[in-house]
């Protein structure tokens, strides 16, 4: 099954550039970071103590999730919006941090995958842990102060307050116990700053094309 994993730290463009990816290679695409941020939602919502691993882990296990394209259903539920709030990004790195957390999401995404016949899979862990055996791995980058940019223009607020929170997100996907982000081998690495979405996405399709041939 062809699979392009792109990994890389918040801001650094994954979403959008892997639904283009996929676009241009005419793969599924997977946003594997919905998925947590769906866990956090859930947490949220019914006050679950994220730093309570069994807490969380049941609410893992129980939740219904289904990734259709760019929407995001909870049980149900589109919450394609609800997912990307400034609530639900303050705590999704601790949730996503839970070993049973990942250990659950780790099962779903290699079960969709599977059903679909391979995709373009972004997230922090892909190439590392989840399919280190991708026919492309890239790890997609980009200077702190882009990423800061990025994220305000998307969802707005004080420039300074979510570069620190990029930074603390940094913190603890890097140094976590299960899975840390970093760059798997044989990644490509992909440093976003200064360039286009267009460059950046062309780079990734001929990497995966180079595989093809």
């Amino acid at each position: 099954m062809p699979v392009i994993a792109i990994d890389g730290p918040a801001g650094a463009g994954k979403s959008t550039v892997a639904r283009l990816v996929a676009e241009a290679t005419n793969l599924p695409y997977l946003d594997t970071g919905a998925m947590y941020r769906c866990v956090a939602l859930h947490a949220l919502r019914n006050s679950v103590d994220p730093r309570s691993e069994e807490e969380i882990a049941r609410v893992a296990t129980d939740i219904k999730i289904v990734l259709d394209g760019a929407s995001t259903f909870l049980n149900g539920e589109n919450v394609s919006d609800h997912i990307r709030t400034p609530e639900v990004a303050a705590v999704v790195s601790v949730i996503a941090a839970l070993s049973p957390v990942r250990d659950a999401m780790r099962y779903q995404q290699r079960e969709w995958i599977s059903q679909h016949g391979g995709g373009v899979v972004e997230g922090r862990d892909i190439g590392t842990v989840v399919f280190p055996d991708a026919d492309v791995k890239v790890f997609l980058t980009a200077s702190p102060e882009e990423r800061a940019r990025r994220r305000v223009a998307q969802v707005g607020g004080d420039i300074h307050e979510v570069a620190a929170g990029i930074a603390e997100r940094d913190r603890i996907d890097s140094t976590r116990h299960d899975s840390p982000l970093r760059a798997a081998d044989g990644s490509v690495i992909v440093d976003s700053s200064g360039k286009t979405i267009a460059d950046v996405v062309t780079e990734i399709v001929n990497a995966y094309e180079a595989t093809r041939r």
